[in-house]
């Protein structure tokens, strides 16, 4: 096993990979901005370096400070989380040449699912199936005018480097199209320095289903079940469960199959998600992109297949073999994952502010994975979210029971958050039902 470990990330996740590592006996070194010294993170680690102030171009993404940072620990390995660096394919090259072992997948492999457009035609040349859109990308309004046309409205205009919900606009009509179409383009050049836009068919109720997968050091891809992630906002995610309600024995073999050739298709090696979206009336399901790097919803899958992800990505980058028998990989009863965040439960806009009280439930089958503690503050500077709640049971029924109670014992003053949402959610007649689609949100509000 690896000896040490430099954790690149910030809030629950670097909390989540440092309590792994430190049971494993792993060395935890913990990189933080100006603005985080006084997060938990920071004091649990082993060893904690700043690398800047608070802004995250000269702190987190601040790569010559986080190598500086590698080489005066002495780690052996960089574990990026999510966000920030951990879908820099420069970065993982910059590690691995540097001599150190990489947390994730490789360089290659990066880069290949980086640019929706590439990776669509990746995955189609490989068998999984993709929503009808462009091969290349629009180079001009002329052409995605033409784009749409062919392929028909309503259609998504997609950032082809975009992420994480961001830089996506739906078109109606021609109208709307040229309006989006320049929106999108110039988010892109301004985010991701990457102007370059695809045309796909957007489909107005759709489900958004995602399977885990891991790429073992021997190089086989296994898939650990899907994950439903259809309670969005701002096209964000909100809310996740596992197993998904919508999805049938027949269909979860063809989702697992599908994930599994896209993961062999460019030689996948540590853990992964395969995003779909879902057309719950016909039953078909069609590639979104893939995400390198492990998922802030990645708990649910560990609580139902009994896995710890983080532990096995360790074992992946140190060559090893999983702790489970890849052929007998069985679910187990249901879980739920509810994203706490620091915004306010109605708009669902940013709410930082100092935290006076902090009170996280407990009970059987409550998990919290939390970024905070009373008397921190949360700053303006990162993402909003504070905590993930996550709750299971032996069936959907007994884990959204669970879920009520948890929130109710939640107690959180200070920032505005997203609780009351929760509760909302939780008695929601349409979420009860496990029917419900990327629209619950919005007809909610």
């Amino acid at each position: 096993m690896i000896e040490s470990l430099l954790v690149v990330n910030r809030g629950e996740i670097a909390r989540r990979i440092i309590r792994t590592a430190k049971r494993l006996g792993v060395r935890a070194v913990a990189v933080h901005s100006e603005a985080d010294a006084g997060l938990p993170f920071v004091t649990e680690a082993d060893e904690a370096i700043c690398v800047g102030p608070a802004n995250p171009a000269q702190s987190y993404r601040n790569v010559e400070a986080v190598l500086a940072a590698a080489k005066s620990t002495g780690v052996q390995a960089i574990h990026p989380g999510y966000g920030f660096l951990s879908e820099n394919a420069d970065f993982a090259q910059a590690v691995t040449s540097s001599g150190l072992l990489w947390v994730g997948p490789g360089p290659d492999a990066i880069t290949a699912m980086g640019d929706k457009i590439n990776a669509r035609n990746l995955m189609a040349a490989a068998g999984v199936p993709v929503a009808p859109g462009t091969t290349e990308p629009a180079a001009d309004l002329t052409a995605a005018v033409n784009a749409a046309a062919e392929i028909g409205y309503p259609v998504m205009v997609k950032a082809a480097a975009g992420g994480g919900g961001m830089g996506m606009g739906i078109a109606n009509d021609e109208a709307a199209l040229r309006t989006e179409y320049d929106k999108v383009r110039a988010f892109a050049e301004r985010m991701f320095g990457d102007g370059s836009v695809l045309i796909e068919r957007y489909f107005p109720r759709v489900r958004h289903v995602e399977v885990q997968i891991l790429g073992l050091a021997d190089g086989r891809v296994v898939a650990l079940g899907e994950r439903e992630c259809s309670v969005q906002r701002r096209n964000q995610k909100l809310v996740e469960e596992s197993p998904s309600p919508a999805v049938t024995p027949e269909l979860r073999s063809r989702f697992l199959a599908a994930a599994v050739r896209a993961g062999e298709a460019v030689g996948y090696r540590n853990a992964g998600t395969v995003e779909c979206l879902l057309d719950p009336t016909t039953g078909e399901f069609f590639f979104l992109e893939m995400n390198t790097r492990l998922q802030v919803e990645h708990p649910v899958t560990e609580l139902v297949y009994g896995v710890d992800l983080v532990e096995e990505q360790l074992r992946v980058a140190a060559g090893l073999p999983p702790t489970f028998d890849p052929d007998a990989l069985t679910p187990r009863g249901h879980a739920i994952e509810l994203r706490v965040n620091a915004e306010d439960p109605k708009r669902f806009l940013p709410g930082p502010g100092a935290i006076t009280t902090w009170t996280e439930p407990t009970g059987e089958g409550v998990r919290v994975d939390s970024g905070y503690v009373v008397g921190n503050t949360v700053t303006p500077f990162y993402d909003s979210l504070m905590a993930k709640l996550i709750v299971s049971g032996a069936d959907r029924a007994e884990a959204i029971s669970r879920a009520r109670a948890a929130v109710a014992q939640f107690q959180l003053v200070g920032p505005k958050n997203n609780l009351p949402f929760f509760a909302e959610l939780l008695d929601n007649p349409e979420f009860l039902s496990g029917d419900y689609d990327t629209g619950i949100v919005s007809r909610m509000r």
